[in-house]
């Protein structure tokens, strides 16, 4: 099931279409963002991208829409092929859908014991399995430090690097029963979600090709043109807001010789917008979205 689109008024409002413009849903899904979109373009274009064939089943029958079954990291390519090197708008909902999340064998949930899968595109080869099998401890620590943010991440890796000495780790359960020594009962959803993160992060190859996306996507806008980003981890929002801030993921800003920041975007957000309560409630997958907006100088 695909749930409500995340902040859908307030990433309209941050776009500020208008009637004919070209916008861009870099994160197809379910649809819902799109849908909205489309009801404020009626002399426009949509693009929208996916890479997850389970989304070509949502859509839209309307000539102004156009779906990519392709990574947002091809974004200028695939503009280029459809007429539309300069767009107004882009907006990109990042992160695992609440439909990969809920079809148990693609291996996203820690609810379920299913295939160490957790890849985006089903036709890639590398899967979750191959990195829990197959990584060195040096690979293996990198992930979980780097891309899970864990403190204890050492425990972590011997406990993976013991367990799959004895059997391959196959399933989702083999994963989370080897692990369960390096946390607190407690906690264990929230560790859990920080390992399943790191390795889904590296499957997908997600911190490499947001960057890729967030430098075609600002090459891409027109002078006003708007960019609209919802992530959901610490690693996403840091590499936006500091992408928005000084045109760079370090976070750096470059000044001219009079002291002028050097940078393309200009924020339209001070503070990241978060879900009110209520949005909460009727979707839990909205609790740790932030929505940026910046506008291309």
């Amino acid at each position: 099931m695909y749930h409500n689109p995340v902040l859908l008024k307030e990433c309209i409002s941050g776009l500020n279409i208008i009637p004919n413009g070209i916008y861009v849903d870099v994160t197809f899904g379910g649809g819902g963002h799109s849908r909205e979109m489309l009801k404020y373009i009626p002399n426009g274009r949509l693009i929208a991208f996916d890479q997850d064939k389970d989304a070509q089943q949502n859509i839209i029958d309307d000539l102004r829409f156009t779906l990519v079954n392709s990574n947002f990291q091809y974004l200028k390519n695939f503009l280029r092929l459809h007429n539309a090197t300069r767009v107004n708008g882009i907006l990109a909902d990042l992160g695992v859908s609440s439909h990969q999340f809920d079809v148990p064998q693609r291996g996203f949930s820690t609810r379920y014991d299913a295939p160490l899968d957790m890849r985006m595109n089903q036709s890639q080869t590398i899967t979750a399995a191959e990195i829990v099998n197959s990584y060195d401890e040096q690979e293996l620590s990198r992930i979980l430090r780097e891309y899970g943010e864990l403190k204890n991440y050492r425990c972590f890796t011997k406990a993976i690097i013991d367990a799959r000495n004895n059997s391959r780790l196959q399933t989702t359960g083999d994963l989370v029963s080897c692990i369960k020594k390096c946390y607190p009962q407690h906690k264990e959803n929230k560790f859990l979600a920080q390992v399943f993160q790191a390795i889904r992060i590296e499957v997908n190859e997600e911190i490499q090709t947001l960057k890729s996306m967030l430098e075609q996507a600002k090459e891409s806008l027109i002078p006003g043109g708007r960019l609209v980003v919802i992530s959901y981890h610490s690693l996403e929002d840091r590499l936006v807001k500091n992408f928005i801030r000084s045109g760079n993921f370090d976070g750096k800003i470059n000044k001219d010789f009079y002291g002028n920041p050097q940078t393309d975007l200009i924020s339209i957000t001070r503070k990241p917008i978060v879900p009110e309560d209520v949005e909460i409630e009727l979707n839990n997958r909205a609790r740790s979205a932030k929505l940026r907006i910046a506008e291309k100088k």
